[in-house]
């Protein structure tokens, strides 16, 4: 099962998130590289047209789901598996603290 989301950067749509049976990748949009005041969605993530690509998690976005308790109580609220990071990210992380927020479905 191959699960996507949209990435956006201060409410500007700036790529996808992805999951398949590789692992995870992250992958910049073409027009949002092209614009002159694009940012990146982090340090670790420069602004480039390859994807990123990890067998688990990419860091930065493991970083935005929450940890211990609030992980837990998140994780039961949604009938989620705590180990299920990507229906996790696609699930909470539409509204995190800071300028990057992960909107689920089917990109």
């Amino acid at each position: 099962m191959m699960r996507r989301g949209k990435v956006y950067v201060k409410s500007r749509f700036a790529g996808i998130i992805g999951e398949s049976d590789a692992g995870y990748y992250f992958s910049y949009d073409q027009a949002y590289l092209g614009l002159p005041d694009a940012e990146p969605v982090s340090v670790t993530l420069p602004l480039r047209n390859e994807p990123y690509e990890s067998k688990t998690m990419i860091p930065f976005f493991d970083g935005l789901i929450p940890e211990g308790w609030l992980l837990s109580i998140t994780a039961r609220n949604w009938k989620l598996d705590e180990k299920d990071r990507m229906g996790l990210l696609l699930t909470v992380c539409r509204d995190c603290i800071g300028a990057v927020r992960v909107e689920g479905g089917n990109a």
